[in-house]
């Protein structure tokens, strides 16, 4: 008489463990210890088992794609859109579809029963859908960290927004600008987050204060003009205007036009995310690059790499960026007369003005 098969659950049982446990120990998936994942691995070995091929077969069918929640304002942002052909890119090379989840859907539902794994793209504290992503079951990978309190991910894709925001701050100083205001984003995600104490922190290292302002989390050209015209009104000593959300800063350029500015002389204009609005615009606007198809790229690895077994769960990878410089803040070239970093003389002279004969 033939002895019966070794399940899961023997396997289970044997280990001290639950079935789950065991599942993703075998499959290499899952948020599992090493040492757990080992000695699973090892009882199912003593024990003789066997997976069902069948229905491992069934399962792949079933699957073979990842979920991709992006911002509920990203649909026009053409930073969104590179990033999310960059993330189809790479997940095509591993054999995967990736699934566009609707911004307000049941993500815990039907959707990310059919997906083997998600990628949740600058997750806000307040979009009712990521606590239940992260909740379904599947691996996570976050682009830039969650804030809020539901489950870690099994991984995340981070930018050093604070590093970029600086070297914006201090390439506007180094071009003369010594009252910079930032239109910062609203809500609580980590880019916002990071914007808005960067800001802070880099004013009070010079003994001054970035003027901020808040907008939309994607403001257009239109909030922004609306921001940059009441801005300078109530403060025309501002000398330069850093715009947060992507495709906001032409709005900027065309408020400082209407207010008699001249951008990249007497006002600086640049923004925190690059894109075609910023290169098209007149004059062109500096801007940090954040590569975003490379960081779709970089998302849709770091969960192939988890569901294959390939990076453990918990890996935090770092994507980078460029500061791209442009007329907007270079109209009129001028050799820095001061220091840049904190403790250096704090003149009162304007972007595109001579340094002091001293």
């Amino acid at each position: 008489m033939t002895p019966p098969a070794v399940t899961l659950l023997d396997v289970a049982r044997a280990a001290g463990v639950s079935k789950s446990t065991v599942s993703d120990a075998l499959q290499g998936s899952g948020r599992v210890a090493e040492a757990t994942r080992d000695r699973v691995r090892e009882i199912a070995q003593e024990l003789g088992y066997r997976p069902n091929s069948a229905a491992r077969r069934l399962r792949r069918a079933s699957t073979g794609a990842i979920g991709l929640h992006l911002p509920q304002t990203a649909t026009r942002l053409d930073y969104y859109m590179n990033l999310a052909f960059g993330a189809v890119e790479r997940a095509q090379e591993g054999g995967l579809d990736v699934v566009l989840l609707a911004p307000a859907g049941a993500a815990s539902g039907p959707i990310a029963s059919r997906v083997d794994g998600l990628l949740v793209i600058d997750p806000e504290v307040g979009d009712s859908a990521v606590p239940g992503l992260l909740e379904a079951g599947v691996p996570v990978v976050t682009g830039e960290r969650y804030l809020g309190p539901s489950p870690a991910p099994a991984g995340a894709v981070v930018c050093d927004n604070a590093a970029s925001l600086t070297a914006l701050l201090d390439h506007v100083r180094d071009r003369g600008a010594r009252r910079p205001a930032l239109l910062a984003p609203e809500g609580a995600s980590a880019w916002a987050a990071a914007l808005r104490g960067t800001a802070a922190a880099w004013g009070a290292s010079y003994g001054t204060e970035v003027a901020l302002r808040t907008v939309p989390f994607a403001a257009t050209a239109a909030d922004a003009e609306h921001a940059t015209r009441r801005l300078l009104s109530a403060d025309p000593g501002i000398d330069a205007v850093l715009c947060a959300p992507d495709g906001a800063a032409p709005g900027a350029l065309r408020a400082a036009a209407a207010l008699g500015r001249t951008v990249g002389v007497d006002l600086l204009v640049a923004s925190c995310v690059d894109g075609v609005a910023n290169r098209g615009a007149n004059p062109p606007v500096t801007a940090v690059d954040l590569r975003p198809a490379a960081y779709g790229r970089a998302c849709a690895e770091l969960l192939c790499d988890i569901l294959a077994g390939r990076a453990e769960p918990d890996t935090v990878r770092h994507h980078t960026w460029a500061l791209e410089t442009r007329p907007s803040t270079t109209g009129v070239h001028r050799e820095p007369s001061e220091p840049s970093g904190p403790g250096g003389p704090r003149g009162p002279r304007g972007p595109g003005q001579p340094p002091d004969k001293s």
